[in-house]
Order: structure tokens, then C-alpha cells, then sequence
């Protein structure tokens, strides 16, 4: 059970008395007549093989408050596809699949290339902006859930508890962060928020000062979690990375378009636990490596458009400093651990923060060698000025995929 601390400078909304589901979800269903709500589920074929995705269906199913669930398909051929539509049909809330790879869509996203809007590489950003396109040109919603398809631990009560901020009609939220405690399986996971953001930040605090923007990112107890809520006018403007930067672009987006009092987290699980990615510390394009690259030139470029210089030198400084304050988290950590009753395997711990310090140079360099790259994907606001009909050709491609298709199905 959590605390009622606030910390830092957003608010933290705490699970002070474990609230039964039935009273949340009756709440919901009120609070759905004036602010109707969606979900989105950003999803790789191989997930709906595993059993993490078919459990979360199942508690879905049993949710009563969405109007819309909204799920994007990457890396699936037509046949993938059919088993989609198949897999998904119990759902009794609407919900369409949008098959990224399918002609219809892969033909939209060429129009878009040619005028230079659409995401430039493949990955989970591509597929949530895409996703976010759709709950704009259903306007079947006005608070609307994200969440991973990995979660194993899933019950339905972290998405009302997700998505209550954005959808209670006497808060003025805008958008809402999910944490949780990384625990699972007698271990503390989350090693890239533990060993790299948390003491990244506060290395950055050291040699750039106190700034807002760092207070406001180290006030996120989870930044990296991949589980958010936002009212429907934020997906018109936002600008998201396309890389494994998307959750710290997210913040650095809402902290860009939203006073701090329209922004909060919330507490949604008492123990979280998801497909973990390997450390590769011995390939910087795969796993944990390439994320904490992506995540740290996240970073250096929004400090970047506040006016802050880098150089050779201040990442050297960056790194010392990152390395020591890094070091003596381990040992916080260890003690934590030891005092649960938890694993904590300190080699490995330092090993990643090795691999960690390593990166925040390579990204370094990447970041001064690339001073053109514009790694966000452009705001639908922007692209609906450009092609005023986009929001109707991506209903219509949905659509009709989900129309064709549907006959097997059903059957």
C-alpha cells in the first residue's frame, strides 16, 4: 500500500485504501455519459501467441465503461490478420484493428512519406500516433488509455484506475501517468528506469542546475511506464518520437503543452511485470542498449530546445557524474532488496550501469553529429492541414479491412 507523500512537482495520486473494482467501474460507467472513453492497444502479431494478450482480453471483456477499443497491428500478413480479427472478436465493446501492414494502410502511410509527414521507422511509436489518428477520426471518445500488450500481471482494475484522472468530470486533468512497483518473480526489475533515467536526471541537475523541466521529469515515479491517459485534445498537437524514446517524448511533450497542475500519475498495480528485453551489451542497435541510447538523446534534445549547449566535453562531464551517483543507487537498491526479502544480483547491476555510461557518450556523439534529425513524428494537426481528408481516408482503409475480412471471423 502506498503513501500519501507528494513528490516533486506533479501530482501523485496513491492507492491509499484499495478501492473495490465494482464501485470504480460503476463510477466509470457514470462518468462515461459526459466523457465517453477508448482504449488503445499497441500490439506486435507474436504477442496475441503468447498468453499475456489473451488474459488481458479476457479481463477486457469484462470491462463496461469503453466505448472504443482500438488495437494497432504491426508485422502481420493478411493471414496474421484473419487471425486477429479472430482473436479479438469476443471483445463486446467496438473495436476495430488497424492492420499496419495491410495495402490499405501501407498506401496511406506512402502518401504521407511524399509530404514528408508520416513516422520515418517502424516501432511502437509509428503504431501508436496511427492509433491516435484513428480515435481522433472516430470521435467515439473524449478520455482515452494506452497500454502495453506484455503485461502479465494485468487485471482490470489498473485501467480504471488508469484512465479514472482523465475521465472523472470534476477533474481538470489533461493527461495521466501510470507507476507501479517493478517487482515480480522475487526480483526488482526496471533496470534502465532505476540505473539509467533516475540517475541521469539527477546527473543532469548537477551540471546543469535545478531547471523546471528536470524537477518536472524527476517527479515521475515510473517515467518509462509504457501505461498513460490523456483527454482527446491532446492527441491533436502532441509530437511523439517513432524510436524507444516515446514514453520520455510523451512527458517532454505534455510538460511543453500543459501547466504542471493539468498533469498527474497514478498508482495502478501493486506489482507490474512485462516481456523483458536483454541487456545486448554487446550491440548497441538491440535491447537495453539501443533504448537507453533512444531515451538519453531524448533528453539532450529537449534540454537542447531550452537553450542548453552540449559539447565533447560536458558528456564526458555528464558521464562521471551519471556513473558515481549511478553506483551508489546499487547499493540503495541491494538494501532495499535485501530487507524484502528479494533478489539483487549486483554484478549484473553494474554491468548495466557500465553499459549505461558507455551509451550516454554514443549518444552524445549522435546527437552533435546529427544536428538536422527531426526524430518526432509531426502533429495530426499538422497533417490534417496538409491533407484535409486524412482522418476520412484512414476511417475508410480501417474500415474496409475490417469489412472484408470480418466474414472469416465470424465464422
Amino acid at each position: 500500500m502506498a503513501d500519501f507523500y507528494q513528490n516533486g512537482i506533479i501530482t501523485t495520486l496513491h492507492n491509499l485504501s484499495n478501492r473495490p473494482i465494482d464501485d470504480v467501474e460503476a463510477e466509470l460507467v457514470r462518468f462515461s455519459k459526459k466523457r465517453p472513453m477508448a482504449l488503445i492497444l499497441p500490439s506486435l502479431f507474436s504477442e496475441l501467441e503468447g498468453p499475456a494478450l489473451d488474459h488481458i482480453i479476457d479481463e477486457l471483456c469484462k470491462v463496461p465503461y469503453l466505448s472504443e477499443i482500438v488495437i494497432g497491428l504491426d508485422r502481420a500478413d493478411e493471414h496474421q490478420f484473419r487471425f486477429a480479427q479472430r482473436f479479438f472478436k469476443r471483445l463486446p465493446q467496438h473495436h476495430r484493428v488497424l492492420w499496419n501492414d495491410g495495402p490499405r494502410l501501407k498506401a496511406l502511410d506512402a502518401e504521407l512519406q511524399a509530404l514528408k509527414l508520416a513516422p520515418k521507422e517502424l516501432g511502437k511509436g509509428r503504431n501508436v500516433w496511427y492509433c491516435m489518428g484513428y480515435v481522433l477520426a472516430s470521435g467515439r471518445a473524449e478520455s482515452v488509455a494506452l497500454h502495453d500488450c506484455d503485461i502479465t500481471t494485468y487485471n482490470r482494475e489498473m485501467l480504471a484506475r488508469l484512465i479514472y484522472p482523465v475521465a472523472n468530470p470534476q477533474f481538470n486533468y489533461e493527461f495521466c501517468k501510470g507507476f507501479y512497483a517493478r517487482v515480480a518473480d522475487g526480483q526488482i526489475n526496471g533496470r534502465v528506469c532505476r540505473l539509467l533515467v533516475t540517475p541521469l536526471l539527477r546527473a543532469l541537475k548537477k551540471v546543469f542546475g535545478e531547471i523546471e523541466y528536470l524537477q518536472y521529469m524527476d517527479s515521475f515515479r515510473y517515467p518509462l511506464a509504457g501505461e498513460f491517459s490523456f483527454r482527446r485534445d491532446v492527441l491533436s498537437d502532441i509530437r511523439i518520437p517513432s524510436d524507444w524514446g516515446l514514453e520520455i517524448g510523451v512527458l517532454s511533450e505534455m510538460h511543453r503543452n500543459y501547466s504542471n497542475n493539468r498533469l498527474c500519475q497514478v498508482d495502478i498495480a501493486d506489482q507490474y511485470d512485462h516481456k523483458h528485453q536483454n541487456l545486448s551489451l554487446d550491440d548497441k542497435n538491440a535491447g537495453l542498449s539501443k533504448m537507453s541510447i533512444d531515451i538519453t538523446k531524448a533528453l539532450f534534445r529537449k534540454l537542447a530546445t531550452q537553450g542548453h549547449t552540449f559539447n565533447s566535453e560536458t558528456f564526458r562531464t555528464i558521464k562521471a557524474t551519471y556513473f558515481r551517483i549511478a553506483l551508489d543507487f546499487i547499493e540503495t537498491y541491494h538494501n532495499d532488496a535485501v530487507m524484502n526479502g528479494l533478489q539483487l544480483d549486483i554484478h549484473g547491476e553494474e554491468q548495466a550501469v557500465e553499459m549505461f555510461s558507455r551509451n550516454i557518450m554514443t549518444a552524445g556523439e549522435q546527437f552533435l553529429s546529427n544536428a538536422m534529425d527531426t526524430p518526432f513524428i509531426p502533429s495530426w494537426s499538422r497533417v490534417s492541414s496538409a491533407m484535409p481528408e486524412v482522418f476520412d481516408r484512414l476511417v475508410e482503409a480501417v474500415e474496409l479491412d475490417h469489412n472484408e475480412f470480418m466474414a472469416d471471423a465470424l465464422s
